[in-house]
Parts: C-alpha cells; structure tokens; sequence
C-alpha cells in the first residue's frame, strides 16, 4: 500500500477487502471487514510495513486506528527493506513508536541521515537494536547508548574512524548491560567488545580491505596485551565470518587470543569461517577443541581445515551430540569424523548434523554414460525435477565460473574442492534449460559457466511457464567471445513480470533500446545489475527505462565506455529520481578502469551483497542467528 489512503467508514469495506481478497470471493461473499474479528483483522496487518501501517491504514477509520497501534504489530518493527522511507517519514514513525517497539531493525538503511539515526533515542523501551549498514559514528552511538538504558543485543558497524574512547560513560554501562552482540568490522578494531562484559553471544563479521582507496596497505596495530583485550568470560555462543584478505584473518586471530588462555566455561557453539585453502594458523585450535569437547555438552563446531588434527576432533566429539558440526571442506579429516561418531563414544549420532541443508541432486548420475554423449537428453534432468514440482529456487553453474567482480563469491569457488560446480554442466544445453518449465513455483533461478547454451530458447520456454520467477542470475552464458542469445533473453524478460532482481554477465552485452524495452516489462523490478567487460549501453535508453520501471532502487552498470560517459549518465539517474526514491543506489562505471575497486568498496554493502552472485557463509545451525 502506497500514497495516502483517503478513507471514511462507509467506504472501508470496499476499499480494504480490494486489497486482500480476490475477485470471486469478494462477489460471493456479504461480509465486511468491518464484520471480521479484532484478531483475524491483526493477522492482515500484520502483513502491511510498518511506514504504510502507521501513516496511511490509520487514517482509514477509528477502528483500524485503534488496531494498527495494537502493542503486537509494534513491538518488533523492521524498516530494512521499505527503501521509499525518507528521513522525514522515518522520524515521523520513530516517533509514533517510541512508547511501543521493542525490537528495531534498521539493518541496511544506508540512505538515511546520520540525524535521523539519532531520533532511534525516542524509543527509550528498546532492547534489541540493528543498525548494520547505518550511518553511525562513535559519538552518534555514545548518544543512542545513553538513552537506551534496557538495551540487550546491539548490531553495528565499526567503520573506518571508530573510536571507543569517545564513548560516554552512560554508554559504556549500557554496553556491560548487553548480552548479544553483532560487528561488522570495516576497519582493524576490537569495537565495543572489551566493554560488554556481560556478552553470551558474540557475532563477527570482518570485511577489511587489505588496501586503502588510497592504496596504502592496512595493518591491525592492536596490542594484544592491552587491557583493551576482550575476555568472553560469560560467552556461550562466538561466530566469525571473514571476507577474504590477510587483514581479516589477522585480526581474528587477536579477536580469539584470549581463547588460547582461557576458554569461557558456558562456550557451547563455537563457529568459525575462513575462505580460501590456506588460512593462517591458529595454534590454539586443537586444544580449544578438546576443551570444548570434554564438558560433554557442545552445540555446534565449526573451523577451516588446517585448524584440527585427527586427535583434536577426535577428542572433541568424545561424548558429545554436536546438533551443527561443518567439515566440509576438509575431507582429510572425513573418516576421522565417522570413526568417531562409531567407536569415540558419541551419546546419540541420530542428532549429528554432519551436513548443511542437503542439496538435491542425482547422486548416480555419469557424465560419460550413453544419454549424456549425444547432448541433447534431458530424462536424467526431467526425473530429478519430477519428484520436486515445489521447488523454489534452482542453481546450476559450471566448473571454472568465477565473476568478474568477485567479493567473497571467489574465495569458496577456487577452493580446492569445487562446491557447487557440476562437471555435467558442461553438456547443459537449450532443451536442458526448457525442461525447467516443470518448476511452477520456481522464483529463484541462477545459471553460470554453461557453454552449451547456444541459442537460449529453454530460456524463454521456461520463463512462460515459471510465471512467479522473482530473481534471475545469468552468468557466460553459450561463447564467451559473441553472445548470441541476446533475442532469446529479450523474449525472456518478457515474460518476467513478476522479476524483482537480476543479474546478468556476459562479456559482449549490448545494453541498447531493444534491451531496456524488454527489461521496462518488468514493472516490478527493483535491482538489476549488468556487468560486461566487452559490452555497451545506451544513456538515453537507461534513462527511459529508469523512469518507466518506477520500483528500481539499484541500478549498477559496470561495462565499457569511456569515464566520462558513465558518470554524466550516473549523475543524471541520480539527479532525476533520486528526490523520489531515497534509498536509490546508482553505480555506473567502466568495468577496466584502475579505480574500480575502490569504487566497489563504496557500494553499500547491503546492496553489494545482492551484487554478487554467490557469498561465503557461516553454515548457521538451524536454532542460530544468521549472522
């Protein structure tokens, strides 16, 4: 719901049950939403974000303003994702929810002021707060701080300019108050950690560039015995997830120094995640593991391949019923896991979980085999699809893909072990990709590194029958040296009505008026990226299409052109809709010029993460936070 609902009682039943109730059911039906219960009316708005809720369905009559102020549809309030929010409009809320919300996310909200952050102080009940991605300094954060005296879990960034020294004294008892905490480090720093003394679970997340946009390298100058260093001493649950780069793994290892002295006696989850072969060593790690193992009681371990032996996990399965355990990628260690889960006294291996979620697959499938010579037999594809008729999102890429704008996408690709990467994927042709059609509820959809595709019409065969696809990556499609699908992707995008994202990578797209005339029929598109080595675009075509497809916050070009034909075209976009859609993200830019990565590293990293088209997660154990 957008724009102001102009609403008198009279009206209510109509212009409301038009929006939640299809056309039969409204004709056969003679009750009103004015007859529904209190309860089965909250259930609906439970549906409607919170900016809407409060600014427009209020206004509609008494009724639904008494319900849209109802204490359960404003205790845990989310303004990550509604990018129409202005500061103006977000002030006007937080200040409605002062006296209600108790859990507040943020999380993502780049657009908004730094002024704007500090009107979070209003809602002084607040114990859960997520501003990841905001824009918080140390001083703004020592002000939020001191007036959120109930605060419990705390999620930030540390940005380059973090000093904890400038925190007040109010905030820094605050911080020992917090039980959870989540940092994202954008710079070498230990934080707020050395002040949460009361922490039980800690979440990291290191992102730090080893070069400065300056290209002056970064280096972690932390002493480790100041008394700066964190202590964990009631911590049950610590996380790490790294980006790739020496700096991040240094600075883990001061991160967990402590944990060579002492490991906190309540520590139960234990989950770390490097990308890359050869991650720096940690010392510590096999005695860390045994100490966690001989308490009896381990949730859920996780740690990159050269931090264990056989006799540490040995020793830390002894006993244990682990619910998350990840080795994955250290299949040296794999026999050593089952011999222990058999013969080291493991209470109940029903409960081990030795795997991530599976993924589905033919697991007797032989590319060598008859059906596979000719190229064109689709029946080991159909079978595996006729027992998944529900299935929502489909991933197939080829060995070898790597983008050409990797973030932490490469880190796991190039790993020793390809996970992911089907060799089948080599012989994936057109009646391949139209066999797809099968899937009538898939939304998510992610092709790459598939050089058998050659004329691209599975693509548009599938696209008229998976009419809900929301989200489409398509990735070195067919030859690498011409793209030759390009009419087959036009009719494609046609037939996406329902889009809301899509990346595309081809070294020689031609982003001309006949593509963005395709890519305007998807009304509901709200990030597309394009990225081509070898490929144009043509502004005035961008532009119409940016004015007809209303929806789109981010819109990243990274393809040929001379530099001063991307920013005239950048600073128009930006100019024209920004006034109308705040959080607009704009981002065009020759995709071989020097300054590129430090052009990448100022992207919002939120919008950065839809960017790229695989990440390296922390395999997160079902009952565990996402970090």
């Amino acid at each position: 719901m957008s724009g102001d609902v102009c609403g008198v009682s009279d009206g209510m039943d109509y212009q409301i049950l038009q929006a939640v109730c299809d056309e039969d059911t409204l004709s056969s039906s003679s009750v009103g939403m004015s007859d529904l219960s209190d309860e089965i009316l909250l259930c609906i708005l439970r549906h409607i974000p919170v900016c809407d809720l409060l600014l427009n369905v209020a206004n509609v009559c008494q009724k639904l303003n008494t319900l849209c102020h109802d204490k359960t549809l404003l205790t845990h309030v989310s303004l990550s994702e509604d990018y129409w929010a202005d500061d103006a409009l977000v002030r006007r809320i937080l200040k409605q929810l002062a006296n209600h919300v108790q859990s507040l996310s943020l999380n993502g909200c780049y657009w908004l002021s730094g002024s704007t952050m500090e009107h979070i102080a209003r809602c002084r009940g607040v114990t859960h707060l997520d501003v990841t991605g905001c824009r918080i300094t140390s001083l703004r954060l020592s002000r939020l701080l001191s007036s959120l005296a109930f605060l419990k879990s705390l999620a930030f960034d540390v940005a380059p300019g973090f000093n904890s020294a400038q925190l007040s004294s109010e905030a820094v008892d605050a911080l020992s108050r917090l039980s959870e905490l989540r940092q994202m480090l954008l710079t070498p720093s230990y934080g707020v950690v050395p002040c949460c003394a009361q922490l039980r679970k800690l979440m990291l997340q290191f992102d730090i560039p080893d070069v400065t946009k300056e290209g002056v390298g970064v280096c972690c100058q932390l002493m480790v015995g100041q008394s700066s260093v964190p202590h964990y001493k009631q911590l049950e649950e610590f996380t790490a997830r790294l980006a790739p780069g020496e700096v991040n793994q240094t600075l883990l290892l001061l991160y967990l120094a402590v944990f060579s002295v002492n490991v906190p006696k309540h520590l139960r989850v234990f989950l770390v995640s490097i990308p890359g072969p050869n991650p720096a060593p940690w010392p510590a790690a096999p005695s860390v593991a045994q100490s966690l193992g001989e308490r009896g009681d381990l949730v859920a371990l996780q740690l990159p391949r050269s931090w264990l032996d056989s006799a540490s996990l040995k020793q830390a399965l002894e006993g244990n019923s682990p619910k998350h355990l990840s080795f994955s990628r250290c299949p040296a260690l794999w026999p050593q896991v089952f011999q222990s889960l058999l013969n080291s006294g493991v209470r109940d291996a029903t409960q081990l979980g030795l795997k991530k979620v599976p993924r589905v697959g033919l697991q007797n499938y032989k590319p060598a085999s008859e059906s596979s010579v000719s190229g064109d037999s689709t029946s080991g594809l159909a079978l595996l699809l006729a027992g998944c008729l529900f299935l929502e999102t489909f991933e197939l890429i080829g060995p070898g893909f790597a983008s050409t704008l990797p973030r932490l996408e490469p880190c796991t690709r190039a790993s020793v072990e390809p996970r992911g990467m089907c060799a089948w994927a080599r012989g994936i042709g057109d009646a391949h990709l139209a066999v797809l059609e099968a899937l009538p509820q898939l939304r998510r959809l992610t092709l790459a590194g598939l050089p058998g595709v050659l004329r691209g019409t599975g693509l548009v065969q599938l696209a008229k029958q998976c009419r809900d696809l929301r989200v489409l990556s398509l990735a070195n499609l067919g030859s690498l040296k011409t793209m030759n699908y390009t009419a087959a992707l036009l009719d494609t995008l046609k037939q996406c009505t329902q889009l809301q994202e899509l990346r595309l990578e081809q070294p020689y797209l031609n982003a001309n008026a006949s593509f963005f005339e395709a890519l305007s029929c998807c009304s509901r598109l709200q990030r597309v990226c394009l990225i081509s080595r070898c490929g144009t675009f043509d502004p005035s075509a961008t532009e119409t299409f940016m004015e007809r497809c209303c929806h789109v916050v981010m819109c990243h070009m990274f393809m040929g052109g001379t530099l001063v034909m991307c920013r005239t075209l950048q600073k128009a976009l930006l100019d024209r809709f920004s006034a109308e859609r705040p959080a607009l993200s704009v981002v065009i830019y020759p995709l071989q010029h020097e300054d590129l990565p430090s052009v990448i590293r100022d992207i919002p990293l939120t919008l950065l993460d839809r960017i790229t088209l695989f990440q390296s997660h922390v395999a997160q154990p079902p009952h565990l936070s996402p970090l």
